[in-house]
C-alpha cells in the first residue's frame, strides 16, 4: 500500500513543478518502483513518456542489486554492471542502442575478471583475453563472432598484432 502511495505522489509531484529551470523530460518524469510478490524491491528507475530513461536498479528475489545502467528510450544505453544472486560483480560493460558493445569484463565465482572481450553489437568482435587468476591465458581474435585465431604465447600474439587494437 505505501509504495502505491508513494508512486502516486511521486507522479502528481512530477507535473506539478513549472519552473523554467527544470528541463521538459524531468518535468514528465516519474520514478518508478516494481516490487516481488514478498515486497521487496524488484526494480527502480525513471520513465519519461512511457518508457525507461535514464538511471535503473534491478533486484534479485533475495533482495541483491542484480543490474544497473543507464536507459534511453527503452534502450540500455552507457555502462552496465551485473551481479550473481551473492551480490558479486558478474560482468560489466557498454551499451549502444541497446547492443553490447566495445571491451566487456567478466568475473569469476570470487569477483575476479576471469576474462574480457571486444563486442559490437551483442557479439564478438575483435579480441578475447582470458586470464588464470591475474596471469594472461590466451587471447583470441573474433570476426562476426566467429573465431579466426588463438593464441597462448604472448610473443607471439604482440608479433601478430597490432596491441593498440586492445584499447
Amino acid at each position: 500500500m505505501f509504495a502505491k502511495v508513494f508512486i502516486l505522489i511521486t507522479f502528481f509531484l512530477s507535473f506539478g513543478n513549472t519552473s523554467e529551470d527544470i528541463p521538459a523530460e524531468k518535468k514528465n518524469s516519474l520514478y518508478h518502483k516494481e516490487y516481488y510478490e514478498t515486497g521487496k524491491t524488484k526494480s527502480a528507475g525513471w520513465i519519461y513518456n512511457g518508457a525507461k530513461n535514464g538511471y535503473w536498479r534491478f533486484y534479485h528475489p533475495n533482495g541483491k542489486i542484480s543490474e544497473q545502467g543507464y536507459y534511453k528510450n527503452d534502450q540500455r544505453i552507457k555502462y552496465w554492471y551485473f551481479y550473481n544472486e551473492k551480490g558479486i560483480r558478474a560482468n560489466e560493460g557498454h551499451y549502444q542502442n541497446g547492443k553490447r558493445t566495445n571491451w566487456w569484463l567478466f568475473y569469476d565465482d570470487a569477483g575476479r575478471v576471469n576474462h574480457k572481450c571486444q563486442l559490437t553489437g551483442g557479439i564478438k568482435n575483435g579480441y578475447c583475453l582470458t586470464y588464470n587468476g591475474k596471469e594472461l591465458a590466451s587471447a583470441e581474435k573474433y570476426k562476426n563472432g566467429k573465431k579466426v585465431k588463438e593464441w597462448f604465447s604472448f610473443s607471439s600474439f604482440r608479433r601478430e598484432n597490432n596491441l593498440s587494437d586492445l584499447k
